[in-house]
């Protein structure tokens, strides 16, 4: 039983920590600002890894009303799990942990970053869109 739980667990608790720190990062690559980014990244995905959590939740409490004595157990573990995982870990400590360490929390080392190709998913490299507060009024009449 024990194997079974970590493995569901284990699995389901990065789905919700892709979900939390992507979003972070996603803010902190637009942005700089690692305390920011935490602020203004961790509201997108809490929604997102709530709504997870409670459909989980609710499958896995499902089955505690079996009457199977294999599963009610497993059951039970695997929805209290879920519960403590993606509340408690994965939308408190994690973005406390981020919040706390700044930068830190994503610096990579050169040697590794060598080593790892440069995928930028979140378009970092991309030039900044031009927006109309850059304009002056000249522009804007041109461009009208």
């Amino acid at each position: 039983m024990p194997i079974i739980l970590m493995a569901v667990l284990f699995g389901l608790a990065m789905d919700y920590a892709v979900f939390v720190v992507s979003s972070i990062h996603e803010e902190y690559a637009h942005g700089g600002d690692a305390r920011r980014a935490v602020l203004k990244g961790s509201p997108l995905a809490f929604r997102v890894v709530t709504a997870a959590a409670l459909i989980m939740v609710a499958v896995f409490a499902g089955f505690v009303t079996m009457q199977d004595a294999i599963v009610k157990p497993i059951a039970f573990a695997l929805a209290f799990g879920v519960l403590v995982d993606a509340f408690l870990i994965r939308m408190t400590f994690v973005p406390a942990v981020l919040m706390w360490v700044g930068r830190a929390g994503w610096w990579l080392p050169r040697r590794l970053q060598r080593i790892l190709p440069n995928v930028d998913i979140e378009g970092r490299d991309l030039p900044a869109p031009a927006t109309q507060r850059d304009e002056t009024p000249a522009e804007v009449a041109r461009r009208d």
